[in-house]
């Protein structure tokens, strides 16, 4: 067996491989992220049997990559966790870093250890991963832009927020792209401003317009400048062009997740909908490939880190600190839903941690946990969740 291993780079990325004897057959060769680059790869990886091939997972740049020796026909290829090969190196005090040395360590990893070979995920799980990461990126642009528009508000109409608290929403960017300021507001008549349409067919309404102009009168706003109203204006116009986008990105995540053999099944769990089964099969792509739920949760970082050692000896471990933390956050509102009444089975599991003493937040990632493992199980045996039988045996009142 041949064993490659390549240090991936964002242009270039080098390659080097050993064999069973752990000596270097091919020595570091550097080539580039370009057609020629890959040939010059092709030639020296040789014949697709017996070999095996390992690359870091560092940011985006092993994709492509990956795709090309896909295709080429090479069935054994490893994508391991930066972690484990730095920790690798440090057994033998090594103390020099270099693309070169880290090529032949990964190469020397891959003989010893022998990690799981990763399958290419599908084109629809790829499609999941890319649209929840857009996702996340243009929620995060949008809190930018609400904490901009709050700022506004608060210097030119502070008062605004006793009648519109979410000023991310259809009625305050409709509101303010209109009147910015507290004084835009003060000459207005209630029985116009009522009639000023926000979302698909709600109107403001006379009672609300009419508080609304009453506090503009008065309001302690200072701001007013044409500067003001611009910043308020671009605010607004950046905020329904966001919504639309991430309205846009929810239904396509929905078709996709309908569409899928495995997301379509994981939303019969109650308390996962479609954006949490995207977010999980886009972090944990094929969760049958994983040995058992336990392996599931030790990656996603579900598990306790006791610290035990002499005379310390905590009565609990914190959560370990190691873990795909994409996940683990995907799991947290989706639970959080679940224990409090949408789904019966995790909601009896919880109250019965709490009521033997359990902190709140150590019942609440047990039942995170739990809910990991009714995923994994829907995905590995293509099922739709069903109730445990000992739960609808005893009407939620046993074990689950």
């Amino acid at each position: 067996m041949r064993y490659f291993a390549v240090d991936i780079g964002a242009e270039h990325h080098v390659v080097a491989a050993v064999d069973d004897d752990d000596k270097v057959i091919v020595r570091p060769f550097r080539f580039a992220e370009d057609a020629e680059g890959y040939r010059q790869l092709r030639e020296r990886l040789g014949d697709v049997g017996e070999v095996q091939i390992a690359m870091e997972a560092t940011g985006h740049y092993w994709q492509n990559l990956f795709a090309f020796l896909v295709a080429e026909g090479f069935k054994q290829l490893v994508l391991i966790n930066p972690l484990r090969t730095r920790r690798f190196a440090e057994e033998d005090l090594q103390r020099t870093k270099t693309d070169s040395i880290d090529a032949v360590g990964i190469a020397r990893f891959l003989r010893q250890k022998r990690p799981t070979p990763l399958a290419m995920p599908d084109e629809a799980t790829r499609h999941l991963r890319e649209l929840v990461r857009l996702r996340d990126q243009l929620m995060a642009q949008q809190q930018e832009q609400v904490n901009r528009l709050h700022r506004l508000v608060d210097l030119g109409f502070p008062e605004l927020t006793r009648h519109i608290d979410d000023l991310s929403g259809a009625l305050a960017t409709t509101l303010l792209s209109h009147y910015p300021t507290a004084r835009s507001l003060a000459g207005q008549r209630p029985a116009r401003l009522a009639k000023l349409r926000y979302g698909a067919r709600h109107l403001l309404g006379e009672a609300r317009a009419t508080a609304i102009i009453a506090d503009a009168k008065r309001s302690v706003g200072a701001h007013h400048g044409e500067v003001y109203q611009t910043e308020v204006r671009y605010a607004c116009e950046d905020l329904e062009l966001l919504r639309r986008r991430l309205s846009s990105i929810d239904h396509d995540i929905d078709q996709l997740i309908a569409e899928h053999k495995i997301g379509k099944l994981l939303v019969t769990i109650p308390g996962v909908g479609p954006l949490t089964a995207a977010r999980v099969m886009a972090e944990a792509g094929n969760l049958g490939a994983f040995k058992d739920g336990n392996a599931l949760a030790s990656y996603t970082g579900l598990v306790p880190g006791l610290r035990h050692s002499g005379k310390h000896t905590p009565a609990r471990g914190a959560l370990s600190p190691l873990g795909n933390t994409r996940l683990r956050r995907a799991l947290y509102m989706p639970t959080l839903t679940a224990v409090h009444g949408a789904n019966p089975w995790l909601t009896d599991f919880y109250q019965r941690l709490v009521a033997r003493g359990k902190p709140k937040k150590l019942a609440l990632l047990a039942a995170a946990r739990k809910l990991l493992l009714a995923i994994f199980s829907v995905a590995k045996h293509q099922r739709p969740f069903a109730l445990p039988p000992t739960f609808r045996a005893a009407g939620a009142g046993s074990s689950a």
